[in-house]
């Protein structure tokens, strides 16, 4: 890579918290059980055998990968940043991770990797940065009064003390999740990350491709490095990292004429919008008979005759709560349920605009999988951004969001100008970029999502994705989009007490008696 692998803010924090014993070990007597007329061969017996490492290579090779995913690896990552995190870990299915919330977290100030850049570019980052986090401040003071007026008129009985602590800690976090927008994706996030020993096999593979190579080889070779140190056999099948100019993407914007340049990123933006239609999510595709496909399939697992159990009622028996108890559940049993694996079938396809923050919690629904974009096809001249509706809906906060916004891409603009990578100068957009993708769903997946996301208490953005997904999964499958409820309006038809799950986050809002239509919110 043309780029040193440091960054001149505070280091990456890789720790490795947790490990199979033996993990390498493990691998090779899977391997080895399968074809054992002894039975279960263990790790021990494998340890001391002298063509562990030969045959571990030519499972390897031979692309039988299971035995490797036994193994799981629990990371602690702290000062990793918001876009590596969006752009490579989170970027695929295979994965656990618990992160710290910029939603109910306050954001502390010089919290931001600085990456290595020198001079001027250095000078211009700084200052960009430190622009957005005081952006962050002011905006968080300024929504203090629209969101109490909003938080009192849906909780009239608290507006009586106003100061109780519990009062004050929900407004404020409500304005810290507005705020938020205005910090750059750059911006230092800790979690703990669990993956099996392929997925991080993948992870070294694959870790200088784009969007933040230079980030990703830094916390992979590390992360790598701690594999290494309690599970040394790994050596036999590491593959070094393919480099960056090998990559498709790569390749095209070093070959595509016009790529990523003003016009073409105009021209594309106006193209995805009008489609768009103004929606959040549109849908775009789905299996033209879903429903039909749903009732045969509930019948196969019963073995019932069309006679016996009609569409109407198949369906039901997979979907309703008060014929399937199972969806009343806390727990997403969807998957063990013989019945409701016939959810699995019929599927849809939705074009999506979300903030970079937004999308950094959508993408966590890991079944519901999207093709996000290289963001360096959204370094714009022209500021292009989402704004939270309970700052569109303030004067105020809406000319300082709109002022921080303009100030953040008259930065972004100077970086590239003073010789900044694109590579790094992403580092300073606003957590409000917009990222514009298609995603798709099973049912059995966007059910489970809906559950959450339908929830008042779900991220703005997410909620009203969620929102016009159900909407046009109605209009296309009715019978099918009718079930598809926040978990009050499941739980109540399950026959569950107490119908709003969520105790003293209780919204407010008995969500559960209104029309999909007419959801509404502000905060």
């Amino acid at each position: 890579m043309s780029v040193p692998l440091r960054f001149l803010s505070a280091p990456p924090v890789v720790r490795l918290t947790g490990a199979f014993s033996n993990a390498f070990d493990n691998a090779v007597a899977a391997a080895r059980t399968c074809y054992s007329a002894k039975g279960i061969v263990t790790a021990e017996e494998v340890a001391g055998w002298p063509r562990r490492d030969d045959l571990a290579r030519s499972l390897y090779l031979g692309g039988h990968h299971t035995v490797f995913q036994h193994a799981h690896f629990q990371f602690a990552l702290a000062n990793v940043s918001r876009q590596f995190v969006w752009t490579f870990l989170h970027s695929h299915p295979f994965y656990n991770s618990e992160q710290v919330s910029q939603r109910y977290v306050e954001v502390k100030p010089d919290t931001c990797a600085v990456p290595p850049l020198e001079g001027r570019a250095l000078e211009v980052y700084r200052r960009t940065t430190e622009g957005q986090f005081e952006a962050y401040r002011e905006l968080a003071a300024a929504l203090e009064p629209p969101v109490a007026e909003e938080y009192f008129a849906r909780f009239k009985g608290r507006a009586k003390n106003p100061e109780e602590k519990t009062t004050r800690d929900a407004i404020r976090k409500r304005c810290m999740e507005a705020a938020r927008y205005a910090l750059p994706i750059g911006t230092f996030t800790n979690l703990y990350h669990t993956v099996s020993g392929i997925t991080l096999m993948r992870y070294h593979r694959c870790c200088r491709q784009m969007d933040a190579p230079a980030e990703q080889a830094l916390v992979v070779g590390a992360m790598v490095e701690e594999l290494l140190r309690v599970a040394p056999g790994y050596r036999a099948v590491l593959e070094e990292p393919i480099p960056l100019e090998e990559t498709a993407e790569h390749r095209f914007f070093r070959e595509a004429v016009g790529a990523a340049d003003a016009r073409a990123q105009a021209q594309f933006i106006h193209e995805f919008d009008v489609d768009l239609g103004g929606r959040v999510s549109l849908l775009v595709d789905h299996k033209v008979n879903n429903e039909k496909l749903l009732a045969d399939a509930v019948r196969e697992v019963l073995g019932a005759p069309r006679a016996d159990l009609e569409d109407d009622d198949a369906i039901a028996l997979a979907l309703d709560p008060a014929r399937n108890r199972l969806l009343g559940e806390a727990m997403n049993l969807t998957s063990l349920s013989k019945v409701a694996r016939a959810l699995f079938h019929p599927a849809w396809t939705f074009r999506k605009k979300l903030s970079h923050t937004a999308d950094s919690q959508d993408q966590r629904h890991r079944m519901t999988p999207g093709s996000r974009p290289c963001l360096a096809a959204y370094l714009t001249r022209d500021p292009d951004y989402i704004t939270p509706a309970v700052v569109r809906a303030d004067a105020k906060c809406r000319a300082l969001y709109e002022r921080a916004m303009a100030r953040a891409w008259e930065g972004l603009t100077a970086l590239r100008a003073a010789g900044a990578p694109d590579e790094f100068a992403a580092y300073a957009l606003p957590n409000a970029v917009a990222i514009r993708f298609t995603e798709s769903a099973d049912l059995m997946s966007l059910r489970h999502k809906c559950a959450m996301r339908l929830c008042y208490n779900a991220q703005e953005e997410i909620w009203l994705a969620a929102l016009d997904e159900a909407r046009q999964v109605r209009e296309v499958n009715p019978r099918i989009g009718k079930f598809l409820l926040p978990p009050c309006g499941l739980r109540d038809r399950a026959g569950q007490r107490p119908i709003c799950p969520e105790g003293e986050r209780y919204c407010g809002i008995p969500v559960w008696r209104l029309n999909l239509d007419d959801y509404a919110r502000l905060i």
